[in-house]
This record gives C-alpha cells, structure tokens and sequence, in this order.
C-alpha cells in the first residue's frame, strides 16, 4: 500500500517531481529532434533548402561560326556590353532613370518603372554598343552595372542575308542557315546556379551570368563570297535600271549541285534586324513560284528528245506564227514556216513547242516535268522551301499540255529552274542543291561532311549535249538571247518573258516576269545562272533585262575562277573561214568533192599522216550522212556539231581523219540530194 505524502511540504515535492521527469523528457525529445535533424536527415534537408533558395539556370554555348567555301567569315559571335540594374541599390529611381534615358535611348517614365521595381535584376538595354557602354560607366550611378553577353554579327552586313539569316536576343536561329541548322550552331547548353529570394526569381550577383566558354559547331556553306558580291552588285543594278519590283539570282555548279550565290532583292542587313521589313527578308529564290514562260521550252525539247518522239533534223511547221487548238489561239511572235528544233528554240516559237508537247502525250510529258524536279522541293538546306505548282495531268485541260509546253500553266521557283538546267548541262543527272558544304566542331573536327548527291537521271548524256548545243543558237546572231552572249566562251541559254497570272481573271497586261537562264562553258559547263526580274517597268523582255546580266556575271565569274576564254569560239571561226576558202577554190560543192578531201584528210601540208595527240579523236567521216546520223556519230568521239543547210552531208571542217581536240566542234554542210523532191508535210512532220 503507498502512503501519500501528507501536508503541504509533501504535495510540492510530488510536484516537483512530476515536472523534472517532464523537463528531461520534453529534453530527450529535443535531443532526439536535433540528432535526426542536424545527423540523421542532415543531407536531405539540406538537399531541400537548396532547392527552395537555387534554381538551375541554362546558360547558352556561344554561337559557331559560318563561313563561306574559302572559310570566310559570314556570322561571327562577338562579345558585348548589356546594361542591368539592382533597384534595391538605386537611390533615385527618377533621377537614374532621366540620367540614363537619353544614353540608352529609352523612355525616361518607363526606364524609372522598372527602376523602381522590387526585384533584384531587372535588363536596362541588352547589347549596346561600346560608345553606350563607355557613356554608361562614366556616369557611376549606383546599382547600374554591366555584364558581358555574346551578339551575333555579321561583318559584311547585306552580303548572303538572305542565306545566313539572323539570329535572335536570344541567340536563337530566326531565318536561312541560322535557323536550318540552330541546333548545331548552339551546341550544347551550359547548367549553372542561381539563388532566388522569396518570390522565387532569380538574384544574379555580378559577375555571374556565365563565362560562355561553350562554342556551338560552325558551318561551311558552298557560297563564294566573291561570286556572291558580282551577283549582288548585278542584281542591285538591273532593279535599278529598269526600276523593278524585285528579283532574284541563283549560280550553280552544274556538276556537284554546289550553290555559288543566291541573291535577292530587296535586301536587308541582319544586324539592323529592326529597321528591315518582312518583304525584304524573303528570300525569293526558294519561295516566290512564277511562270516560267519560255524558259521552260528546254525542258520540253530535253524531254520530247529523250523520249524519241523528236529528232534533230526534223522540220515543223510554225503555221505562220498563228495557230488555233481547241477554242484558243497560241501566237508567236515571228511568222514562221517550217523550222527544225533548234531553229524552234531560237526564234522562242510557241506554236513549235506546244505541237512537239502535244506529239509526246501529257503522260509522258507530265512524267518527264517531273522528273526535272517541278513540283516538289529540292530540300535545299533553307527553311520554308516551296515545291511550286504542278496539277497532275488527269487534271489537265486539253490546252495545258501545250501551254505548259512553252511555260503557262505551270509555277517554278527559281531554284527548281537552276536544278533542272544544271541537269541538262552536266549530262543529265538531277543534283540535290548543295548549300552547306560541311559542319565542323570546336576542335576543329568535321563531324558531318556533304558530298553531291544525284537525285536521279533524267535525261541521257546524248540527249543533253543535243540541247545544250541546241541552246547555244540562242545567243548567237539571230536568237532572242544575243545580249547573254559573251566573248571568249559559248553560252547555252533561254530567254523567257512571262506575263504575270492574276488568278481566275487571267495574264496582267502590265506586269512581266524578265527571265535568262544559262550555263557557261556549254561544251564543258563551270556555271549554271538563274536571273529572275519581276516587274520591270522600263522593258519586260528577258533577253534584254535579264540577259545582258547573265553575260556580266558570267564574265567577271569565269575570270575570278580562272576558266580561261574558251576556244570553241575562235575554232568555229577558224572553220567557217577554211570552208569559206574551200568554196572559194571549188573544193566541197558536192559528194564527189568530199570523197575526194577525205582521201587528203589524213596528210599534212608536208605530206606526213597526222596522229591525234592525247586529249585528241580523228575526226570521224560524215559524208552521205544524214543529220541524225551526223549527231550521234559526232557524239561517239565527243565531238560537237555545228550544222549548216539540210539533206545529206557533202563537206565538213576538219576533213576526216585530221586530228582534233575533244569537245571541239565540227562544221558540216547539209545538200539535199540532187533528185530529192521538194520537201512536203507528211506524217513525219508535226
């Protein structure tokens, strides 16, 4: 039995008691607190304040580089001053911000409401320049600073804008290469911390807003800064000389796809971003789609060849420059008879074209536009790339198969037309357009490297070289492309002039669509050029707005790339003035007389036999041929013709046997056989 304490003394003491053993518990507890607190939990509650008081912050790598083939630089990353504050350190908003206004050229109320903020960091102006930054540090306030950040820049301001694009403030790719290939030139990003207060925005001490010591990959495009300038230069000047509304410029390596230049006008300068205009930053090339007019008749002639529904030496009849199919009526400009293709391609007869189309079928004809690259994207290496108009030829009208023939009816980009004239001209394969040469890392390391590419063949060897000879008529005497012709080198173009489609109301009266297309050497072409004008007001014709220009830049181009004068031009000279002797002493009149020089041909002056030299064929024996036949035989050795007359060959230049060198042209002349009659339309002809 316990006994009670008795009396006061006794229940204090109980009470007492009582409040010790609490006091040690309520002290064991703490204890305990403390030890799973301070040991046991003391990393993950670390871990747990850290989180509340930091925030990982991204920190972009720096900007790589782009340059041109040469590695000439296109887009650098430059480092500038940005100007912040710490508005707890200012003393009077009011008075910083009419300091600052007028040197950062702000407004002064809202420059005061945000100095005036209760946050620790708040931007001023981001990327100043040094006069800016300079006049910033003169005036000393206090909680105003500067920090170093990167800025894109582009040293030679307007030059491949259109091509390189811009990047953004925050160093994000907006247009061109910069956005095609943003992931490669950010590189990776750099993870930083930052503390944060209460309301859990990010406090940036000074100083710690990233080294940047990160650098993206650079990239290597396959423009020519040089050739870039010439076509930028030309371009400014046709606007300007036929006050038109805009235009655009693409050269082409035929062989690899490898773009030279791509110019548009109007232009821009990407590092006065702000001050351009939506206009001026599109790059016409890949996304205006136009009718190409008679440009397009090379890629019916390519076809119609191709196919074997047209031969060289075949005569069709021009109606006299009117002819009506369906319930239209298809005009040309000269009032024509009878005239093989390549005199078709030289007068730019609509008619001609639109029989030769009509005589291939719109299946096979829709089947080899395709294949040509019309109506789908060359996946050039831009962003935004149109794949232009083209209906499926179940869609067609009984009319669109002629008018597409000599270029209505159908919509191109110039791009598309620089791609497919590239495969007329290096043998018949279709390139992918090759605009970044490769991409290199920070050590120097090529981590992606792009090689030509063929798309497919389109057309055969044989086939291309009759079209590019065919193309040369056009700007010699008597072409609508005089004016590309240029001294020293055969140019293969195509005029086009294009009356502009306003939709279901029909052709604009009064806008134009200018164009030439060309490539240079034609015998062994180093260039493909595209010139596109658009609306010319002073002249609308392409072969005196665009033509003259491709002559320019093809000039200054060639030289700049050492392709010396070619000597096709002085030879066909060389054999017009040795058939013109001939005739003179009665040498060549007919089949007998070339019998006779083929017994000569293979002795010199001397009287020695003449072996061909390296790089050099016999020139093959022509005679009784016909110009079919003549074509391919010349083709065999890879040698060009030049053809004068029709029927039979009777004389040529050099003689059979002499030696010449591969590429170089061969002239013969054509009689009809004395008792052929008079030539008839027949089933042949169109």
């Amino acid at each position: 039995m316990v006994s009670l304490p008795s009396g006061r003394a006794g229940w204090v003491r109980v009470r007492m008691s009582i409040l010790v053993v609490a006091l040690l518990a309520g002290g064991a507890a703490v204890a305990h607190g403390a030890w799973d607190l301070g040991v046991t939990r003391s990393e993950e509650l670390t871990r747990m304040a850290r989180e509340q008081y930091t925030r990982r912050i991204k920190l972009s790598a720096r900007r790589g580089l782009i340059t041109d083939r040469h590695g000439e630089e296109l887009a650098v990353e430059v480092e500038v001053d940005s100007v912040y504050a710490d508005p707890r350190k200012v003393e009077s908003p009011a008075a910083a911000a009419a300091v600052l206004a007028p040197i950062l050229d702000k407004d002064e109320a809202k420059l005061a409401s945000r100095l005036a903020s209760r946050r620790h960091f708040v931007w001023l102006k981001r990327r100043v320049g040094p006069q800016v930054a300079e006049k910033v540090r003169a005036v000393k306030l206090p909680g105003i600073d500067l920090v170093k950040e990167s800025k894109r820049f582009y040293p030679n301001r307007s030059l491949a804008a259109h091509v390189i694009g811009f990047a953004g403030m925050d160093s994000k790719g907006l247009e061109g290469v910069e956005r095609k290939l943003d992931d490669q030139l950010r590189g990776n990003l750099e993870a930083g911390k930052g503390m944060s207060d209460a309301r859990g925005h990010i406090v940036f001490a000074e100083g710690a807003l990233g080294s940047g010591g990160l650098v993206g990959n650079s990239v290597e495009l396959t423009i020519d800064r040089t050739i870039q300038y010439i076509v930028e230069q030309e371009l400014a000047n046709i606007i300007r000389v036929f006050e038109a509304k805009a235009g655009h410029i693409v050269v082409m390596e035929p062989k690899s796809g490898e773009v030279l230049a791509l110019a548009n006008w109007p232009t821009y300068n990407p590092n006065l971003i702000n001050e351009s205009t939506p206009e001026s930053r599109r790059n016409r090339a890949v996304l205006d789609v136009f009718e190409p007019g008679s440009t397009f008749k090379v890629f019916t002639l390519g076809a119609a060849l191709n196919a074997g529904r047209l031969r060289p030496d075949r005569k069709i009849f021009c109606e006299r420059g009117r002819m009506e199919i369906y319930d239209a009526v298809i005009h040309d400009d000269h009032r024509d008879g009878w005239l093989n293709p390549t005199q078709c391609l030289k007068r730019s007869s609509n008619i001609c074209f639109a029989k030769i189309a009509q005589d291939l079928g719109k299946e096979r004809f829709y089947h080899y536009i395709r294949r040509f690259g019309f109506g789908e994207r060359t996946h050039i290496e831009l962003p935004l790339e149109m794949r232009g108009s083209l209906n499926h030829f179940k869609k067609w009208y009984d009319i669109d198969t002629a008018t597409i023939a000599f270029g209505q009816g159908i919509g191109v980009t110039g791009l598309q037309m620089a791609t497919a004239l590239a495969a007329v001209a290096n043998g018949g394969k279709l390139m992918k357009p090759l605009l970044v040469k490769r991409v290199v890392d920070p050590r120097g390391e090529t981590v992606r490297n792009n090689a030509p590419q063929v798309r497919r063949r389109v057309i055969s060897r044989y086939t291309s070289r009759l079209v590019a000879d065919m193309m040369t008529a056009v700007t010699e005497e008597g072409g609508t492309g005089t004016q590309g012709a240029l001294e020293g080198y055969l140019v293969a173009g195509k005029t086009g002039t294009a009356q502009k489609s306003v939709g279901s109301k029909g052709y604009a009266d009064d806008k134009w669509v200018a164009s030439f297309f060309a490539f240079v050497p034609s015998n062994r072409p180093r260039l493909v050029i595209s010139v596109v004008v658009d609306e010319p007001l002073i002249n609308h014709y392409g072969g005196t707005v665009a033509a003259p220009s491709v002559k320019r830049i093809a000039d200054q181009a060639l030289r700049y790339l050492g392709v010396a004068p070619n000597m096709d031009v002085a030879a066909r000279e060389r054999a017009r003035d040795k058939m013109r002797s001939q005739k003179e002493r009665g040498v060549g009149l007919g089949v007998d007389a070339s019998a006779k020089a083929v017994e000569e041909a293979i002795v010199s002056d001397s009287g020695q036999t003449v072996l061909p030299a390296d790089g050099q064929v016999a020139t093959p024996d022509l005679a009784g041929l016909s110009m079919t036949g003549a074509m391919e035989r010349l083709a065999m050795d890879d040698l060009r013709p030049l053809f004068m007359g029709s029927g039979v060959a009777v004389e040529q230049v050099p003689q059979p046997g002499e030696p010449i060198d591969v590429g170089e042209f061969v002239q013969v002349n054509f009689q009809p056989l004395k008792d052929e009659a008079p030539r008839k339309k027949d089933a042949e002809d169109i």
